[in-house]
């Protein structure tokens, strides 16, 4: 029995992909063509607390590795303030809810569907007077080394 090149791509590409997945830990849905090109079904991502931060929960979506340069993930807040200064720029898309970025005492408000650029250096307060759900992306991705 021959197996077809295509067939065999096919095979590859998924071995490969469930690799990165257990490597990783991850518990959502990401297709990885061999280009380099991934998807991500945001809905299946199930974001994990944040450091001490009550009400706050994120899960990164790609790894160094898969995307070197720009930074991606989900993150949610739950009835919830947290102060942050980034050393990076961010743009956040709202998925759902109201996301509030404080700064300097004025308060900017993105709803559903909405996309926020935070620049670098802004020492801001993220927050929400109920729940958010948003996807971030950053860069420079490495920005923890800074």
């Amino acid at each position: 029995m021959e197996i077809s090149e295509k067939a065999l791509k096919e095979i590859i590409a998924k071995v490969v992909e469930e690799t990165i997945k257990q490597k990783q830990g991850e518990d959502f849905n990401k297709e990885m063509d061999e280009s380099g090109i991934f998807k991500v079904e945001t809905s299946t991502v199930k974001c994990e607390p944040f450091g001490d931060a009550k009400g706050v929960y994120l899960k990164d979506i790609a790894t160094l590795e898969e995307a070197p340069k720009i930074g991606a993930g989900i993150m949610e807040l739950d009835h919830t303030s947290f102060e942050w200064t980034l050393t990076y720029d961010e743009y956040d898309y709202v998925i759902d809810g109201e996301l509030e970025i404080e700064i300097d005492g004025r308060i900017i408000k993105g709803g559903k569907g909405d996309i926020i650029y935070i620049p670098a250096g802004s020492h801001i307060h993220f927050q929400t007077p109920s729940e958010a759900r948003y996807a971030y992306f950053v860069y420079p991705a490495d920005w923890q080394n800074l």
